[in-house]
């Protein structure tokens, strides 16, 4: 299995402290060890760094570390394989373009029966069937839709949906981005935090490393983080129910939708 985090802001925030914890589970607290990614969005378009090996000991996943690039959503995986050998290819999240816009996936679990869906002109590159589920997934949307959705609940609604029939038969804990919005779906394993005014510090949970929010923000930021598991010890953090699906935007939890 994997672990998955996603951030979604209402201003421009890096994603360091989050995914310093998130990489210590790449390898060194925990066994995610296959490989690890991220992706920032910068309006429509997202950044990838993607790489086949630990977190934890990797100088890219340093690098961005220690050089913060502020983004409004930004999602990372750090990868347990179960199908599909270790490769940049298998390396999530996976980028494909929709509507004139990157979309970017991390999924974390297994799918049963995955190739039976149709995936339309979404080819995968590698061999999970984490990719092939998000190819499903998005030629199933654009089935749905010419272009991007003007009202934005039935874009939730058709993501919610997809994800119920890709997940029947599996696992199927996932986060998507569009550039606007962050979907996360529970299957069996996740938990949010919405950061505001009034801030305080946070402590990572598998190390000693620990932040004021209050000195790094204005009154009006409100931070969205997303993981499998709580990242920090001195938090409350929200569980997910398994069948339901959260949207998130503006740093704000706008929907939870059965899925």
């Amino acid at each position: 299995m994997c672990e998955l985090l996603g951030m979604e802001c209402n201003v421009p925030t890096d994603i360091v402290f989050s995914f310093s914890g998130l990489a210590l589970r790449g390898g060194h607290k925990g066994p995610h060890a296959d490989g690890w990614g991220l992706a920032l969005y910068e309006g429509k378009a997202a950044r990838t760094f993607l790489e086949p090996s630990a977190a934890s000991n990797s100088p890219l996943a340093s690098y961005v570390k220690n050089n913060p690039i502020k983004t409004l959503l930004a999602i990372a995986h750090v990868r347990k394989k179960t199908r599909g050998r270790v490769a940049l290819e298998n390396t999530h999240p996976f980028v494909r373009e929709l509507w004139g816009r990157h979309f970017v996936f991390a999924h974390n679990g297994t799918i049963k029966g995955v190739r039976k869906f149709e995936i339309g002109r979404f080819q995968p590159i590698g061999d999970t069937d984490s990719e092939i589920a998000f190819c499903a997934l998005l030629h199933e949307l654009e089935k749905r839709f010419s272009s991007y959705p003007k009202s934005p609940r039935r874009l939730w609604s058709a993501v919610a949906k997809a994800g119920a029939e890709l997940g029947a038969k599996g696992t199927f804990n996932f986060l998507l981005g569009d550039g606007a919005h962050l979907f996360a779906r529970c299957a069996t394993k996740l938990h949010y935090i919405v950061r505001k005014a009034p801030f305080r510090q946070a402590t990572l949970a598998d190390d000693d490393l620990s932040v004021n929010f209050a000195s790094v923000t204005t009154p009006r930021d409100r931070v969205a983080v997303i993981a499998t598991a709580p990242l920090t010890r001195d938090e409350t953090w929200t569980a997910g129910s398994p069948g339901n699906m959260w949207v998130f935007r503006g740093g704000s939890l706008r929907a939870t939708v059965p899925s």
